[in-house]
C-alpha cells in the first residue's frame, strides 16, 4: 500500500512515520510513505501558500493552487495499475469521527493520499474538488493536520499484510474484536505482592479464551460500555 502525504512539514511527519514498526515496514518495502512539501508546488516567488480569507475574519487560508499542483505532482508519479485505487482524505475537524473500522475501510485501497491542513484551514475549492472524504481524530483543534495524518497512517498501515508478524495482533487487541482488551501479563510471576492469574498459567487453553472473554466484557463494561451495547447489537 502506498500513503501520500502533502504538508507543509513533511520532515516532522517523516520523522515520526520512520520508527518503530511503521519505519521497518517502509525500510522493507511492505508500505510506502512519501511526504511531500506544498510550498514545493507554490507559484508565488516567496514560496506563499497562504492568504487573507474573502469576507475577512482572522488568520490565513491554504491557497488552492499549490495545493493542487502537489496533488498533480503526485499522481504523475502514480503507477495506476499498480494502484487502481485510490482515496484522498482531508484531516479536519469537520470531518467524520475515525475510528477503526474507517481505518479497515481505508486499508482496502492501494493509494492513501492525505491532505494537512494548517492555519485557518483550506480553501473549500480544493476540497471540493479533489478530497474524497474529511476525516477528524476527535473534538477537538490542532495546529495542523500533521499528527492526525500520521495516526491515520500508523492505524491503517498496521492492517497491511506485511506490517504486523501475523493477523492475530490486530484481530483481537483493544477496539478491532469489538471490545477492549483483556488485562495481560509477563514475567516476574509476582510483583509487588501481585501474582499472575493462576488461569494463564494452567495451560489449559479453553479455560484461557474464557478467562479473557469475560475479562474483556467487565473491563469494556467498566470503562467504555457504549462499546459493549455496540457489541451486543452487532
Amino acid at each position: 500500500m502506498r500513503f501520500d502525504i502533502m504538508t507543509l512539514f513533511p520532515e516532522f511527519v517523516d520523522g515520526i512515520l520512520g520508527e518503530s514498526i511503521i519505519g521497518r515496514a517502509r525500510k522493507s518495502g511492505v508500505i510506502e510513505v512519501s511526504c511531500y512539501n506544498i510550498r514545493d508546488y507554490s507559484e508565488d516567488k516567496h514560496r506563499r501558500v497562504d492568504d487573507t480569507p474573502y469576507g475577512g475574519g482572522k488568520g490565513m487560508l491554504m491557497a488552492a493552487p499549490p495545493i493542487y499542483n502537489c496533488y498533480n505532482a503526485i499522481i504523475e508519479n502514480t503507477d495506476s495499475e499498480k494502484y487502481p485505487r485510490r482515496r484522498v482524505v482531508y484531516m479536519s475537524p469537520a470531518g467524520a469521527l475515525f475510528d477503526q473500522k474507517k481505518a479497515e475501510e481505508l486499508a482496502g485501497y492501494d493509494q492513501l493520499i492525505i491532505l494537512c491542513g494548517h492555519y485557518e484551514g483550506v480553501d473549500q475549492r480544493i476540497i471540493d474538488e479533489i478530497v474524497d472524504e474529511e476525516i477528524s481524530i476527535g473534538d477537538f483543534v490542532l495546529t495542523g493536520g500533521e499528527l492526525p495524518a500520521c495516526i491515520v497512517t500508523d492505524c491503517v498501515a498496521r492492517l497491511v499484510d506485511g506490517v504486523l508478524s501475523d493477523a492475530e495482533c490486530y484481530m483481537n487487541e483493544s477496539i478491532s474484536s469489538g471490545l477492549l482488551e483483556y488485562p495481560q501479563y509477563t514475567r516476574p510471576y509476582e510483583f509487588h505482592g501481585v501474582c499472575v492469574p493462576e488461569v494463564l498459567i494452567s495451560g489449559n487453553h479453553a479455560n484461557i479464551d474464557k478467562w479473557r472473554q469475560e475479562q474483556a466484557l467487565l473491563k469494556t463494561e467498566e470503562r467504555r460500555p457504549e462499546l459493549l451495547e455496540k457489541f451486543r447489537r452487532e
